[in-house]
């Protein structure tokens, strides 16, 4: 009886003393600290690869459905479809042509910048060529020069020029508005300057969109660190660094100038390039809708963030239906077909088109027929005057 009772006074003992240490471990472990991980603390065997080389096959079996040609016809309302800043030639216009055929790509908004006698030579080769319903030009900005008193005044002038001259809206105002642009004085231009406001007023008065691209993603505005998301494109591409508050302001003081700019002209409709850069950030983006109805976006160059996020993406594109227009940005005719299976498929797990925008993968968003009209060409047509119909269901 008493080796029964010594056995089990030694068990009581050994659990109070187990119940004592766990006790002391939760009390000196720190909240919201986790236990440490499988593998953690381990070295791989063998060579680590590299960002780039890592690529492993995926062994995930799912339904796929490649979208090569859109469902309905498409307006590109942020096209770059010309190499070099020289005249365009009848034989590179039809090439261009040719390839958004293969696409459903019916027209092309040019908005690579240009004014005066540029842009009424790209338009007479347009009229005079057998398409000339495929391709408009937008007029721009001239920031490279120093910005002084009257430049607004002189800029809308020239604006009211480009218009009667055949243009179709302003844009796309680069990035370099805001970022390096600079006035006579040598400090920066800042996007809700006073002296830009005979623009906007022009624009509004004249009832064309004013295309506008500011910043660029706010990851390009951070430490290059192995946290920034953007790491690996932000090594390839020196110019695309802006982290250094000496040199540029930051990613939250341009998005305050720029809608501080949207506010104060309400008459005046912005088309918000790249999603403003807040593809990212829907909830953010929305907001912006709902307090300005002087607003729409287009969807160039960010879809490795709506293809992230299929099930918001779908309830944002179904909310804000009447407010998104297609726009590419680049011209890379084997690039759209991405586009087209984003919006029109539930497809998982597919890769995006550029490694060093995005290494994660896509997922279709399934947008209802309606949406998608109004997403390719709808809302382009019932926002930008004087753009040709022919070739879209009435």
């Amino acid at each position: 009886m008493s080796h029964r009772f010594a056995v089990c006074g030694a068990a009581l003992a050994f659990i109070v003393a187990v119940s004592l240490t766990v006790a002391s471990a939760r009390q000196t472990q720190t909240p919201g600290q986790l236990r440490p991980r499988p593998a953690e603390g381990r070295e791989p065997e063998f060579p680590p690869p590299s960002i780039r080389d890592y690529k492993p096959r995926s062994t995930l079996v799912v339904p796929q459905h490649p979208v090569p040609r859109a469902r309905f016809p498409v307006v590109d309302i942020h096209g770059h479809p010309f190499g070099g800043p020289g005249p365009v030639t009848p034989e590179a216009y039809e090439a261009v042509v040719k390839a958004m055929d293969g696409q459903n790509l019916q027209l092309m908004v040019n908005v690579s910048g240009t004014s005066g006698d540029r842009l009424k030579q790209m338009l007479e080769v347009i009229r005079t060529s057998p398409y000339p319903d495929r391709m408009v030009v937008f007029t721009t900005i001239n920031f490279r020069d120093p910005i002084g008193p009257g430049f607004g005044a002189r800029t809308a002038k020239q604006i009211e020029e480009d218009v009667r001259a055949g243009a179709k809206g302003l844009g796309e105002i680069m990035k370099n508005f805001g970022l390096t642009a600079k006035k006579t004085d040598g400090t920066r231009l800042k996007l809700d300057d006073a002296e830009l406001d005979p623009i906007w007023e022009i624009c509004a008065r004249l009832k064309i969109p004013v295309h506008i691209h500011t910043a660029d993603p706010a990851e390009f505005f951070e430490p290059i660190d192995f946290h920034n998301e953007r790491w690996l494109e932000l090594s390839l591409y020196p110019d695309r660094r802006y982290s250094d508050r000496s040199r540029f302001p930051s990613f939250e003081e341009l998005m305050a100038e720029r809608d501080r700019l949207f506010a104060r002209h309400p008459q005046t409709h912005f088309i918000v390039a790249h999603m403003g850069w807040h593809a990212n950030d829907l909830a953010r983006l929305g907001a912006m809708f709902d307090r300005m109805p002087n607003l729409s976006t287009e969807v160039g160059a960010v879809l490795y963030d709506i293809g992230r996020q299929p099930r918001a993406a779908h309830e944002f594109f179904l909310k804000y239906q009447d407010r998104i227009l297609f726009g590419k940005d680049a011209y890379q005719p084997d690039e759209y077909p991405y586009y087209w299976r984003v919006f029109e498929t539930n497809d998982e797990y597919f890769d995006y088109y550029r490694d060093y925008h995005a290494f994660w993968k896509m997922y279709g968003i399934g947008l209802p027929d309606n949406v998608l009209r109004k997403l390719y060409y709808q809302n382009a047509m019932k926002l930008t005057p004087g753009l040709p119909h022919g070739r879209f269901p009435s």
